[in-house]
């Protein structure tokens, strides 16, 4: 199943806002699993928090990379789910 969550040109800015909301919202996720970490091991622990700081750099480079656009910005995001 895929769900098609974005799909479409935005100005630079409403590209930028759209896209560090899902981020934000996806670290945010993923910090209260840390702090749910009760019965999880360490691994797991370290392992969102490296996942927190790759997203935060991915922002740092969405933020460089459309800082000064004046162009449309094509964003396409979809979600895959799979039965496992």
């Amino acid at each position: 199943m895929e769900i098609k969550l974005i799909k479409g040109n935005f100005d630079a800015l409403e590209a930028k806002e759209l896209i560090t909301s899902l981020v934000h919202t996806k670290i945010k996720y993923l910090e209260n699993k840390i702090k749910l970490i009760e019965g999880h091991s360490e691994e797991d622990m370290k392992m969102r928090e490296k996942r927190i700081i790759e997203l935060q750099n991915e922002l740092k480079k969405l933020n460089e990379l459309i800082r000064f656009q004046q162009k449309q910005v094509e964003v396409n995001a979809h979600i895959e789910v799979s039965l496992v």
